[in-house]
């Protein structure tokens, strides 16, 4: 069951990308571009319609809204789109990562905060100093 699960998982992540790629390619027609972009925008979007802290709920949307999409999505990209795009995308995923690029860009995204901190901040400790 897990197996099928995660399978069913990457999938969905391939089918996404894929459809973005569609979504740029000049093949696509405008109304299955106009849809895929919709579902692979609420797909990446950190905005949900139902907030993800509600128990259960909360991944519920995600749960269906972004299969039901995507498959809508699909149907209306031309085949040999469709096939060109899932050959990108499986090439896009199966990129190898890199640890050392995750850590290098977490610590640059850490220290953009501490300084705007220190810049937002600095202020009002001087004021209290005085």
């Amino acid at each position: 069951m897990w197996k099928d699960l995660k399978t069913w998982a990457q999938t969905l992540k391939r089918d996404t990308i894929a459809l973005y790629l569609a979504v740029r390619d000049p093949r696509t027609p405008w109304y299955a571009k106009a849809i895929a972009a919709v579902v692979v925008a609420y797909a990446l979007s950190p905005i949900d319609l139902i907030p993800d802290f509600i128990p259960v709920l909360g991944y519920l949307d995600d749960i269906l809204l972004v299969p039901i999409g995507l498959w809508i999505a699909i149907c209306l990209v031309p085949g040999e789109v469709l096939e060109d795009c899932r050959t990108r995308a499986r090439r896009l995923v199966e990129r190898p990562t890199s640890r050392t690029a995750a850590f290098f860009v977490v610590f640059l995204w850490a220290a953009m905060a501490a300084l705007a901190g220190w810049i937002i901040l600095r202020p009002a400790v001087l004021s209290l100093q005085t």
